[in-house]
């Protein structure tokens, strides 16, 4: 259907070309641009539990890059490209720790630091390398000293989920991305009692709508949710139908 809605929204964006180049034909223009899309079934929001998230951050050496990497994607809940541009000039180590991240659209949002996590940013910038040629560098690199991509971040991702899985209590079917962090630190602040709109404001989502879908993804929550609600229903003793008389009496005369 995605892609049956993409093709759509070609023909209307021609045809709402043709229809001031061709006036004469308006009508059957307005038709075509009557043609509703298809609506999607919304995705289910894949993310991990908390302890199948502290068995992935479990398999790097410590100390490395790698594990500060994904230590500090789940932290701080950012998008790839987020992490891939943090600085050390974006990082305050000072209480309150936080990180600056520069999202989509040039806008900016302070995300802060869990002590382990601030801890672990703190020893790897003291040991990490400097590059010649960058004014302002990334704090991660790859192994050639240039910048780390988003397809580095991804394989790294799906290596150490691959050892996890080897891991008694990580059971996850299909495969992990780097944005199933994102989705999974957003549901463990909502399993917490986190207010959606700090949620919101921590993701950088432009409104509380989009923060909305880790609520309706969480099943552990709508289930203490009806808990919550759930009481015995007592309907009394039912009275026997059969020992009415009159009622019994119809009933024979209807079946003669």
């Amino acid at each position: 259907m995605a892609t049956r809605n993409q093709r759509l929204a070609v023909v209307w964006a021609f045809y709402l070309d043709v229809q001031s180049e061709t006036p004469e034909h308006l009508d059957e223009w307005q038709r075509i641009l009557a043609i509703p899309s298809k609506k999607n079934p919304r995705p289910l929001i894949p993310f991990l539990t908390i302890e199948e998230m502290r068995i992935v951050l479990q398999q790097p050496r410590p100390g490395t890059r790698n594990q500060v990497l994904l230590a500090t994607l789940y932290d701080t809940g950012s998008r790839v490209q987020e992490l891939l541009d943090l600085t050390a000039q974006d990082i305050r180590l000072d209480t309150p720790a936080a990180v600056t991240l520069h999202g989509k659209g040039q806008k900016s949002r302070h995300a802060p630091l869990m002590p382990n996590t601030r801890q672990l940013l703190a020893d790897y910038l003291r040991t990490a390398r400097h590059t010649p040629g960058y004014a302002n560098p990334p704090i991660f690199l790859n192994q050639y000293g240039t910048a780390l991509t988003r397809r580095g971040v991804s394989y790294l991702v799906n290596k150490y989920v691959q050892l996890a899985s080897a891991v008694s209590g990580f059971q996850v079917p299909g495969r992990i991305t780097p944005h199933v962090f994102r989705h999974s630190r957003a549901v463990h602040m909502l399993q917490a009692g986190i207010n959606l709109v700090y949620i919101r404001d921590f993701l950088g989502h432009a409104t509380v709508t989009t923060t909305e879908i880790y609520a309706r993804a969480d099943t552990e929550m709508k289930c203490q949710a009806l808990e919550r609600v759930d009481y015995e229903f007592d309907a009394g003793e039912m009275p026997g139908w059969n020992r009415d008389g009159e009622l019994m009496a119809w009933l024979e005369d209807l079946c003669r």
